[in-house]
């Protein structure tokens, strides 16, 4: 049975903000943002930093956007960072997608990036980012899935990485191949109404492989994530250690290619 709760797996070291705040509503929610009217109500679940945040108030300017996250101290830097863009349209407060302190029909858009994976019960989640959204109003979802990620060179190390990470999410409560299923999610939350795309990452070249293995080598073995992998039986440290290796051997080779694939779900309240 899922439960509605889970452990977040990265955690909020300074290596998993590296990957956060390099994402923008360019790179990270394209397809949401045909959607968008100046004078719109927007929620945005899971807010992070506040990075795809503050872009959506930029193109709301008579709107409002609000964030929410489940850590206080992440929340913190997301209303720094609003302020430092000079965004007064927008707020932000700690809140569980689960149980959400909002009335009903209170935005005209509500927008998760990668938290659903997250999460112990994504149909609950759904539902109450739907039941928060007005009727005709749009909820939208984007997750990576990490069965489906690919690289080359091959490199036996990332194959012991991804079966790790995907083992260390599930036991925290988490679904690391949500992308695939975003749909049948959105159907059982009660959505009619729904449409999915599919778009990726690709980090290639030598400063996106260069950051791209690093920030994921730095991760493996300083994060929360690894301290979760060892405590829960996972892995060994020194395994963890030959992980990050494997990532920065990896990032050495000049024809290297990662690709990071993700499911979209627009859907209508």
């Amino acid at each position: 049975m899922p439960q509605e709760t889970a452990v977040y797996t990265h955690g909020h070291h300074e290596s998993v903000l590296r990957s956060h705040t390099w994402r923008t509503a360019a790179n990270s929610a394209a397809y949401l943002l045909d959607e968008l009217q100046p004078g719109m109500r927007i929620l945005d679940i899971g807010c992070g930093p506040g990075t795809i945040t503050a872009d959506l108030a930029a193109l709301v300017p008579e709107g409002r956007v609000t964030g929410v996250d489940l850590a206080a101290d992440i929340v913190k830097k997301a209303r720094e960072l609003a302020a430092e863009r000079g965004l007064a349209n927008t707020d932000f407060t700690v809140a569980d997608v689960h149980a959400l302190d909002f009335p009903d029909d209170s935005f005209d858009v509500v927008h998760a990036h990668q938290v659903l994976q997250h999460v112990g019960d994504p149909v609950q989640a759904l539902r109450e980012m739907r039941r928060v959204c007005r009727p005709g109003g749009t909820v939208a979802a984007r997750d990576s899935d990490y069965g489906t990620f690919t690289w080359f060179p091959e490199v036996p190390l990332l194959d012991e990485w991804l079966d790790l990470y995907r083992r260390v999410a599930r036991a925290n409560g988490g679904e690391p191949d949500a992308g695939r299923q975003l749909l049948s999610w959105a159907r059982a939350a009660g959505f009619d109404e729904v449409t999915v795309t599919a778009s990726a990452w690709c980090f290639a070249g030598a400063q996106d492989r260069n950051w791209w293995s690093g920030l994921w080598a730095d991760r493996t073995t300083a994060s929360v994530y690894a301290e979760l992998a060892v405590d829960g039986g996972h892995t060994t440290a020194d395994r963890l250690t030959a992980i990050a290796e494997g990532w920065r051997a990896w990032g050495s080779h000049e024809d290297a290619c990662f690709l990071v694939p993700h499911a979209e779900v627009l859907c209508r309240a």
